[in-house]
C-alpha cells in the first residue's frame, strides 16, 4: 500500500482521524472504482454511496457549495433547492456525465416502479473533472457498463487511492492527482461523530502547492510561466452528525479552506464543487406524515465540523497525490509523482 500523508510526517490540522482515515469511517458509506488504462486512455468512474440501501426511498439530507462553477456536473440544482440526495454519487470525466445519468436512472427505475408513474422522476448526481491531458477524452471510452461496475464494487472499509477510478487521469499542482480520502473525529454533546471526505483532485498550478510543513514542491521541468488555472476538484463530505441541509451547505463551503491551505485560488477555469451529506435521520420518500421530527446541531456548535471539513479536505488531496505514481498518458504527456519528489 502507498504511503499516505501521515506516513511522510505531513499532518493537517489538530483533530484526530478516524480508524481508516477515510470517508468510509462514516458508518454505511461505501466507495467503488472502475479503472481503465488502455492505449491512450487513463480514465474511470468512482461511486460514492451515502448508504447501501435504496437511496430513492430513503434519501439523505445534503448541501452543495459551488466554489467556482466552471463545470458540467448534473443534479446540483435540485440538490441545492431540496437539500436531498436520492441516488449514489458518480464521479467521472467531463464527457461521461450523460453516461453516468443513464446508469443511475436505469438503476432507480429498476428498483422503484413508482418512478415516473405514481411519483416523480429521479435526480441523478454525476460530477466530473477533465482528464484530457493524460487521457484521450475525445474517445468517450466510459460506458454505462463501466458506471455499473463502479457502483457494484462499492463497499465500506479501506478506500483505494491515487490513480484509480475517476482519479486515473487526474493532475494536481503539476503532479499526478487522483482520488484521495481522509476523516476527522469530533466530540459534541459528549458523543463522538465522524466527518469524512473524498476528493477527485485535478487542480492547482505547478509551484503553488504548499505542504503542511511549509515546503513548496515544484515538479521537475515545470515551466516558470504560470498558465491559467483550468483544473477542477470534486469534494464529497460525509458525516453522521445530525444536520439540516442549510448547515450541510455551510460545512461544504469550508472544504474550500482546505484547498486554500494547499495553495489553490480557484481560478477562472476551475470547477470546484463540494457536496456534504449526513447519514443521520434519513428522509422517507413515501412518508405520509404532514410533520416529521428533526434533530439538528445547535448552530453555535458548528465551528468544530467547519474545522473538520477543512482539515480532512487538505489531507485527502495530499493522500490522492501521494498514492498516485508517475504517469505517462496521451501523446506522451507526463505527470510526475509527489511521492517521488518527497523521496528525492
Amino acid at each position: 500500500m502507498s504511503k499516505r500523508a501521515r506516513d511522510h510526517g505531513l499532518v493537517c490540522g489538530v483533530l484526530p482521524p478516524g480508524a481508516l482515515n477515510a470517508i468510509t469511517d462514516v458508518a454505511g458509506v461505501a466507495v467503488g472504482h472502475r479503472t481503465i488504462r488502455e492505449g491512450d486512455i487513463r480514465t474511470g468512474f468512482t461511486a460514492v454511496l451515502p448508504h447501501q440501501g435504496d437511496l430513492f426511498r430513503e434519501k439523505v439530507r445534503a448541501g452543495v457549495d459551488v466554489i467556482n462553477g466552471f463545470g458540467k456536473s448534473a443534479g446540483l440544482m435540485q440538490l441545492a433547492e431540496l437539500g436531498q440526495i436520492e441516488t449514489p454519487l458518480l464521479l467521472g470525466n467531463t464527457f461521461s456525465v450523460a453516461v453516468g445519468i443513464e446508469a443511475l436512472v436505469g438503476r432507480a427505475l429498476a428498483a422503484t416502479p413508482e418512478i415516473g408513474r405514481s411519483t416523480g422522476t429521479v435526480n441523478s448526481l454525476v460530477l466530473e473533472c477533465n482528464d484530457g491531458f493524460l487521457s484521450d477524452i475525445r474517445a468517450r471510452r466510459l460506458t454505462v457498463a463501466d458506471a455499473e461496475m463502479a457502483l457494484d464494487e462499492a463497499e465500506g472499509g479501506p478506500v483505494e487511492e491515487g490513480a484509480v477510478g475517476a482519479g486515473t487521469g487526474m493532475s494536481a499542482f503539476g503532479f499526478k492527482g487522483g482520488i484521495g480520502t481522509a476523516s476527522r473525529l469530533i466530540e459534541i454533546d459528549g458523543r463522538s461523530f465522524t466527518v469524512g471526505v473524498l476528493v477527485q483532485a485535478n487542480f492547482g498550478n505547478a509551484g503553488d502547492l504548499v505542504l503542511p510543513d511549509g515546503r513548496r514542491p515544484v515538479p521537475p521541468a515545470a515551466s516558470t510561466v504560470q498558465p491559467p488555472e483550468r483544473g477542477s476538484v470534486i469534494i464529497i463530505l460525509a458525516t453522521d452528525l445530525p444536520l439540516e441541509s442549510r448547515q450541510l451547505a455551510r460545512i461544504a463551503r469550508r472544504c474550500g479552506a482546505g484547498l486554500a491551505r494547499l495553495g489553490a485560488f480557484w481560478g477562472n477555469g476551475s470547477g470546484d464543487i463540494a457536496i456534504a451529506f449526513s447519514t443521520a435521520g434519513r428522509i422517507a420518500h413515501f412518508d405520509e406524515a404532514d410533520l416529521v421530527p428533526l434533530t439538528v446541531l445547535n448552530e453555535n456548535r458548528i465551528d468544530l465540523p467547519f474545522r473538520a471539513a477543512a482539515e480532512a479536505t487538505q489531507e485527502a488531496v495530499l493522500n490522492a497525490m501521494l498514492a498516485a505514481p508517475e504517469t505517462i498518458g496521451r501523446d506522451g504527456n507526463r505527470r510526475p509523482s509527489l511521492a517521488d519528489w518527497l523521496k528525492a
